[in-house]
């Protein structure tokens, strides 16, 4: 049975990040003090709060500075921070399995490719360890010795279209070795992945070109067969472009305005945005955190950050129950096998509170828990993070968010039955309830006129809800804008004019400009704006 969270992404992020046995627990015998500071530490790191963790585990390693399991703990969390040097440090002289899994994935995420695969092989030789990352990485690390991984060269900025062929799947056009192909950004794995056309192959160095103007060489790759990916989003995706190489990018993504662009350097903050601290469980697992409410004192939500899944946000039962929503409520979906879906009343990101955010109960979330070793409330997809425009700057350790405009927002189209149906409940789906997009608003409560409409939950399907075209067909035609008023492509420029300028954001925002060959570098341009009335297409 097919599904919208794109399963064969989501089994490469757990194979991706896995590592080794959990943290250890403190030994009986410490000073009281010192283990309430190492529980409180753990605790933190397992939901996502590494600053918290950062400085309780700091406390703990001043009273006991020479004790393994606080070094341990503490170079875990440093990991997480992509703090590669102290982690290593901290683990001078720490031989431990944990220890040498942490020392070789902080050792290759710092680009000491030597170093890496020295660690990494001493750990896949323990017969106790299973760790397919580490294993398909000590080959690439041996293989790559003396290569310098993500060189960049070419022009500062390139601006690429995005198009849009499934939901709000984020894929990109890029040059595989030279060739043409498509991408998508799927943050649920942790290195590039290339299509291997059948049987996994063995991992390579590629080099990939965005733009025809900026080349990034020696990006190290696994390969795995992408064919399934390519059958569910109608496209011939031939890399996964995982978050070691998108937080090299400096990248902006801008779904509704169908932009992506990567820079050669850090960009400015953007005029209106809200910061979002990203941290990396083991380096790999791209997390966040949230809170399920508008005040202060809402319970905190734990995020996976997975843009293969197309849901807006899938949350375990008891990321459901912290939000106020009994899993009783929710309901199920035609042809989803046990998916059950269900409207969180608030989702706070930063500064900006979502309201109305549809969700799905059903999600593998237990196992990626069990391979991370944290404890999720649940995975955001990318039919959350389209209606932003998203930067990620301090090498992916920051996430600028910035608030789209109503109009900027394209309707989401409906989706098909699958062929397979009948195995779902008649009497209690969700296939007649339109659920409304999530809203965003940098004050609490606030709900956007106009958003578009989330999907009826039910299959994968392309942009502006036509059914899949055959194999060499024609694309679809557009979806409709929102308020019922066809789309409507930009006016003719007179003779001699300059070209019209974009609409502007929502006040405040800066004055309109006009439309340049491609943004200055520090954020994507805006959005088309609406058709005037009466103007065709």
């Amino acid at each position: 049975m097919k599904r919208v969270l794109i399963p064969s992404v989501m089994a490469l992020a757990l194979s991706a990040v896995a590592c080794g046995p959990a943290v250890t627990n403190a030994e009986p015998a410490w000073p009281e003090n010192a283990k309430k500071w190492f529980d409180r530490a753990h605790a933190s790191y397992r939901v996502g709060d590494v600053d918290d963790a950062d400085a309780a585990v700091g406390n703990a390693l001043r009273v006991l500075p020479d004790e393994p399991s606080v070094r341990v703990l503490a170079a875990r969390i440093a990991l997480a921070r992509l703090e590669y040097d102290r982690a290593t440090q901290l683990l001078n002289g720490v031989d431990s399995t944990d220890a040498r899994g942490i020392r070789g994935r902080a050792y290759w995420y710092a680009g000491q490719v030597d170093k890496a695969a020295d660690e990494l092989e001493k750990l896949v030789a323990d017969p106790e360890v299973r760790d397919l990352w580490a294993t398909e990485v000590a080959k690439l690390a041996r293989r790559g010795s003396g290569r310098k991984p993500f060189r960049m060269s070419g022009g500062m900025v390139a601006v690429m279209e995005m198009p849009q062929v499934a939901s709000t799947s984020l894929v990109v056009p890029v040059e595989v070795n030279g060739e043409p192909a498509l991408g998508l950004i799927a943050t649920g794995t942790a290195e590039a992945v290339v299509d291997s056309g059948g049987p996994a192959g063995e991992p390579k160095w590629i080099s990939l070109r965005f733009g025809e103007r900026i080349e990034v060489k020696d990006v190290p790759a696994l390969a795995k067969d992408l064919t399934g990916i390519s059958k569910q989003l109608n496209a011939p995706i031939k890399v996964l472009i995982g978050v070691n190489l998108l937080r090299h990018l400096h990248p902006t993504l801008d779904f509704a305005g169908s932009q992506f662009v990567v820079r050669n350097f850090e960009p400015p903050p953007p005029p209106q945005a809200t910061t979002v601290r990203v941290s990396y469980v083991r380096g790999g697992g791209m997390m966040m955190r949230g809170a399920f409410g508008s005040e202060q004192t809402a319970p905190g939500a734990a995020l996976l950050i997975d843009t293969s899944m197309t849901f807006p946000l899938a949350l375990d039962e008891g990321g459901w129950k912290k939000a106020g929503v009994p899993t009783s409520s929710l309901r199920s979906i035609p042809n989803a096998g046990s998916l059950r879906a269900g409207i969180l009343p608030q989702l706070r990101l930063g500064a900006f509170t979502v309201p109305q955010v549809p969700g799905v109960l059903g999600a593998p979330v237990a196992e990626l828990e069990k391979g991370l070793d944290v404890d999720l409330d649940g995975l955001v997809g990318s039919g959350l993070l389209a209606t932003f425009r998203i930067t990620l700057v301090d090498g992916g350790r920051t996430m600028w968010l910035e608030d789209l405009p109503a109009e900027a927002l394209i309707p989401a189209p409906k989706l098909p039955n699958l062929p397979d149906a009948g195995d779902a409940p008649e009497d209690e789906d969700v296939s007649d309830a339109q659920l409304e997009a999530p809203g965003k608003s940098g004050q609490p409560g606030l709900k956007k006129p106009g958003l578009p409409k989330l999907p009826t939950l039910k299959a994968p399907m392309l942009k502006g809800g036509a059914a899949p075209p055959a194999s060499g067909g024609a694309a679809p035609a557009p979806a409709p804008a929102p308020g019922g008023a066809a789309p409507a492509p930009k006016a003719p420029t007179p003779a001699g004019a300059a070209p019209a300028p974009k609409a502007p954001a929502p006040a405040p925002a800066p004055a309109p400009t006009a439309k340049p060959a491609a943004p200055a570098g520090n954020q994507p341009p805006a959005p088309k704006p609406p058709a005037p009335a009466g103007a065709k297409p």
